[in-house]
């Protein structure tokens, strides 16, 4: 049924200090659970082979999911035996939860709408770059309808390629409104048009297209069979809507190989046909090894948290998040790629929503502003930049514009030109949309990587992080600088980093490393003896936690 837009409300970046949400990024919890159904994923060589295999043992079908081959089906447990036993594969169809806190009140910062300012974007949208003619997904929780920001572009125009997609009640065409506020708040962080009270406009791509897909209910839950839905719909529609890039504000703990994952099977497709995927790291830092599904992904573009720390003109004080999520991936691979702003991120959210009911003391003096803090909001800002690059560069590949956003970022540096974070935790440094966009190279990223043959299953990658065996720190051979020990390591120089030597040519992910096993870590083996699908209907997931505002 669909929700009554409300009059669109006036809208200000004056800031009282009650007004600050210290509500965080990325999805996960407990408090608004979804309960278990007896649902599972079943996959063979076509999606009709599926089908008829789970009609075949009384099953029924609720989600056709041909991105992956695959279908979601309810089973009794001995209807899911004989499945089995018939040489299908079969995934937990995990609930994906998202849950909330109380946080302190930090008092008045320094607006919190200069996001735009710091990355370079602002630069930009001078002199024309705004995302025009780039149409981004957002596979979230919906939107707010009667939220001008988003209805409109910087010249009032309606939206021109917007779409809107349930992947909950798989129909075409007005949805629900959002009633949670997540992906209302991400999608004005990506593209909002209204203006901050220095004139610049408060999303990274204003005039960019929407193309809304709500996987996750009014009480911020999903499943994967409804999220990989989604994936599939956006799959079959990019061409119709220009689909170019997706944004995935959550990450589900990493619960098998990369490869065998569902979602990170459906993202691979996506990436493969043309979508610069991008994706929150987690919330669940600053341990290593935090990385969430899809964010484990070598192929997309996955995005850290870093904080100006209520100063934006002066970049001596910027840190990286406390929560961030950080690398390496147990396949080895170094995430996250970069990190964006991430910490007290201003933006959009009706005021009727859940979060805003349950955490009203954090609500701006207006209603609809809200401050969050988290890498959802970090992966906002780099979908965003990656609409940027494709207006002015609309023939580039994924793996083009994930290497321009890579190598035009800007490692955080100490004053000796030591490196303050490991690759682990920062990537290739903080975003730099105008360089992502101006610079000059074309090169690719994700090279020595055959994204074709590891969907087919002939052929599987890992990356070339190590462990110690003496004191468990990660390294990669041959560069000491990027040695993690579990805490915020200073590197020993940044000499390696700042010769341009693993950017320029994707070095560090491209290395052909064929997954074998114990290829990292040889008595760490994250599933223990049986990797987690083996138990159908049992598994839960969750999508990112609560964190402190920063």
């Amino acid at each position: 049924m669909r929700v009554e837009a409300k009059p669109t409300k006036s809208l200000s970046f004056r800031i009282a200090a009650s007004a600050l949400i210290a509500l965080s990024v990325c999805l996960a919890g407990h408090q608004f659970s979804t309960p278990r159904g007896a649902s599972a994923i079943v996959q063979c060589a076509s999606s009709a082979e599926a089908e008829a295999l789970v009609k075949s043992v009384g099953g029924r079908v609720t989600h056709e999911l041909g991105i992956i081959n695959a279908v979601a089906a309810e089973l009794t447990a001995s209807q899911l035996s004989a499945v089995r036993k018939k040489g299908a594969r079969v995934y937990a169809d995990a609930p994906i939860e998202v849950a909330g806190a109380s946080y302190p009140n930090h008092g008045t910062p320094w607006p919190d709408s200069a996001y735009p300012t710091l990355v370079g974007a602002a630069t930009l949208h001078q002199s024309g770059i705004t995302g025009d003619g780039v149409t981004v997904a957002v596979l979230d929780t919906g939107w707010w309808s009667a939220s001008s920001p988003e209805r409109h572009d910087t010249r009032g125009r309606d939206r021109s390629t917007l779409a809107e997609y349930s992947a909950i009640t798989n129909k075409v065409g007005p949805l629900p409104d959002d009633t949670y506020g997540h992906g209302t708040h991400v999608e004005s962080v990506i593209m909002g048009s209204q203006k901050a009270d220095d004139g610049t406009w408060l999303g990274i791509a204003p005039d960019a297209d929407l193309a809304e897909i709500q996987a996750f209910g009014g009480a911020g839950a999903a499943t994967y069979a409804n999220v990989i839905r989604g994936l599939n719909w956006i799959l079959a529609n990019r061409v119709k809507y220009n689909i170019r890039v997706l944004n995935c504000s959550f990450a589900a703990p990493a619960r098998s190989r990369y490869w065998d994952d569902p979602v990170n099977q459906a993202v691979m497709k996506l990436w493969q046909a043309g979508i610069v995927v991008v994706v929150s790291a987690g919330n669940t830092g600053p341990n290593p090894m935090t990385i969430g599904v899809p964010g484990n992904n070598p192929y997309v573009i996955t995005v850290g948290a870093m904080t100006d720390n209520y100063t934006p003109s002066d970049p001596t004080d910027d840190k990286l998040c406390s929560f961030s999520s950080t690398g390496p991936t147990t396949e080895g691979f170094v995430k996250p790629e970069v990190v964006a702003p991430g910490g007290h991120i201003l933006g959009i959210m009706d005021e009727d929503d859940l979060l805003s009911t349950t955490f009203n003391q954090y609500r701006a003096a207006n209603d609809v502003e809200y401050t969050m803090s988290g890498t959802s909001q970090a992966a906002a800002v780099v979908s965003g930049i990656a609409a940027l690059v494709l207006q002015k560069y609309p023939w580039l590949t994924p793996d083009q514009v994930k290497f321009r956003i890579m190598n035009s970022a800007n490692p955080r540096l100490e004053s000796n030109n030591a490196l303050a974070y490991t690759i682990f935790q920062q990537g290739a440094g903080l975003v730099d949309a105008y360089d992502a966009v101006m610079g000059r190279r074309f090169d690719s990223a994700n090279q020595g990587l055959d994204i074709d043959k590891d969907i087919a299953g002939t052929r599987h990658y890992g990356g070339p992080a190590r462990q110690y065996p003496n004191n468990g720190a990660y390294y990669i051979p041959g560069m000491s600088a990027y040695d993690w020990n579990g805490g915020y390591t200073k590197a020993s120089d940044g000499k390696v980093w700042a010769s341009d030597y693993v950017w320029s040519n994707g070095y560090v992910w491209s290395n052909d490393y064929v997954w074998s096993n114990d290829y990292v870590w040889s008595n760490d083996y994250v599933w223990s003896n049986d990797y987690i699908w083996s138990n159908g209907l049992s598994e839960t997931a969750s999508i990112n936690a609560w964190v402190d505002q920063e």
